[in-house]
C-alpha cells in the first residue's frame, strides 16, 4: 500500500513534466531542399544536396528585405528637395575641399558630391560654372565658385537650410561620382529639370577664388 501511496503521486510529477521535457527536445530542422531523383522518387532534406542525387530546388527561400530608406525631418526634406546641393572638387589634395565638406557636414546639410575625374568633367565644371575652381558649391540654380564660409552660408541660410544638423544618426553619405556620368546623360541635365534660383545674396559675391584651387 505504501508502496502504491508513493508511486501515485511520482506519476503525476512526471505526467506534469512531459510537457516542459517537450520543450527541451530539439526539433527537427524543416527541410530545405527538395531532391527529385533520376527515378521520380521525391526527398526531403535540410542539408545541401549534390547535383548527382537529382534535380534539386530550393524551398522556403526568403528575400532579405532592403533597409528602410533614411526619411529626413519634412522641413529638411522640403528645403533639400527645392534647392539640392551638390559639391563639385576634385580628387587630389585639396584643403578647401576638405573645408567645405566639414562646413556641410557640421550644419547637416544633404549634399551630393561630384568629382573632376579627367578631362570630360573639368570642361563640364567649367561650362557649368564659368570656371574650374573647387571647390565648387550649387545650392539649387545658384554656382558658388571657391570656398568662403560666408558665402556659403549666407546662401544655404537663404535657402532656408537649417544652422545645426538635423539629419538622422543613421543617414549615411553617398560615395562621390564623377561630373560626367559615363554610361549615360544625366536626367537632371534636361532643360524641364533644372533646379530653382536664389535670389539672396546678391550674385556679384558668388565667386571667391581666394579659398579654392583651379585644375
Amino acid at each position: 500500500m505504501i508502496a502504491q501511496a508513493l508511486r501515485f503521486p511520482l506519476r503525476l510529477a512526471l505526467a506534469g513534466a512531459l510537457p516542459l521535457l517537450a520543450l527541451l527536445v530539439p526539433t527537427p530542422a524543416p527541410a530545405q531542399y527538395k531532391v527529385v531523383g533520376s527515378d521520380g522518387r521525391v526527398t526531403y532534406t535540410d542539408r545541401v544536396p549534390s547535383a548527382a542525387e537529382g534535380q534539386v530546388s530550393a524551398l522556403g527561400a526568403r528575400s532579405v528585405a532592403p533597409a528602410p530608406a533614411v526619411v529626413l525631418p519634412f522641413e529638411l526634406h522640403q528645403v533639400a528637395r527645392r534647392y539640392p546641393v551638390t559639391l563639385y572638387a576634385t580628387t587630389g589634395t585639396c584643403e578647401p575641399c576638405d573645408a567645405g565638406r566639414a562646413l556641410l557636414r557640421q550644419r547637416g546639410i544633404p549634399y551630393a558630391e561630384k568629382q573632376v575625374l579627367g578631362v570630360e568633367d573639368s570642361q563640364a565644371l567649367e561650362k557649368l560654372s564659368g570656371g574650374r575652381d573647387a571647390p565648387t558649391l550649387a545650392i539649387g540654380g545658384q554656382i558658388v565658385r571657391g570656398m568662403s564660409p560666408d558665402l556659403w552660408n549666407s546662401y544655404l541660410d537663404a535657402a532656408g537650410y537649417p544652422r545645426e544638423s538635423k539629419l538622422p544618426s543613421t543617414y549615411q553619405y553617398k560615395a562621390p561620382s564623377p561630373i560626367v556620368e559615363r554610361r549615360e546623360a544625366s536626367a537632371a541635365s534636361r532643360p524641364d529639370a533644372q533646379p530653382a534660383q536664389l535670389q539672396a545674396p546678391p550674385p556679384e559675391q558668388v565667386q571667391a577664388p581666394s579659398g579654392s584651387i583651379r585644375f
